[in-house]
């Protein structure tokens, strides 16, 4: 009859409290590995970040005032354009973006611009932005192709906007993304109303 002595009884219970807490250890390996797994196939797939959409709903002229100034030989011209924007964000987590803006051009010279507060859209929400754009006369009349284009009773123009900022998944990953609009406006100088507006849109991760 065999009796175990009190120094293999010892022995045995520390083999087996060894293996007890490798297992554990173990556990928590497989277990810190899955999750985070699991965060990075959400953050590749249903987290996946896409596009926001800016969309100009509606150009208006909101003023259009055009004199002739005889003694200058000059010409006075306001024109003051608001834009109707709306900004989707499709993701499953906020966008936050930061100050934007709005800026008219004429032939490649900025003639006009406005800010765009910054704010955030929550997941899958579509917001509204209104913004005004007032022509800086000095500009627009210090560019000699005004003049021909009024007198031909139409005057291109041309709004440029761009909205920055991120989306937050898990508050681990971050996506920037910038989304521009642009939109080419033909102004009908007789009639003071717009006689055409084209737009384009672009998101850049």
């Amino acid at each position: 009859m065999d009796i175990s002595s009190p120094e293999k009884a010892n022995s045995d219970k520390r083999v087996t409290g060894f293996r007890r807490n490798r297992n554990l250890c173990f556990c928590l390996i497989a277990g810190l590995v899955g999750f985070i797994l699991v965060i990075l196939i959400l953050g590749f797939t249903v987290f996946k970040p896409k596009n926001t959409i800016t969309t100009v709903n509606s150009v208006k002229l909101d003023g259009f005032h055009l004199s002739l100034d005889v003694p200058k030989l000059g010409v006075d011209l306001n024109i003051t354009l608001s834009l109707d924007l709306s900004v989707k964000n499709p993701n499953k987590a906020g966008f936050k973006y930061g100050n934007g803006s709005s800026l008219l051009y004429y032939k490649g010279d900025v003639v006009g611009e406005a800010g765009i507060p910054a704010g955030e859209i929550s997941p899958g929400e579509t917001i509204g932005l209104n913004t005004t754009l007032t022509v800086l006369a000095d500009r627009l009349i210090s560019n000699s192709d005004v003049y021909s284009d009024i007198m031909s009773g139409m005057l291109p123009v041309s709004t440029y906007t761009e909205i920055s900022g991120r989306v937050s998944v898990l508050k681990i990953f971050k996506h920037h993304m910038v989304s521009y609009s642009s939109c080419d406006i033909s102004l009908n100088v007789v009639n003071r109303t717009i006689d055409d507006s084209k737009c384009k849109y672009k998101t850049k991760l």
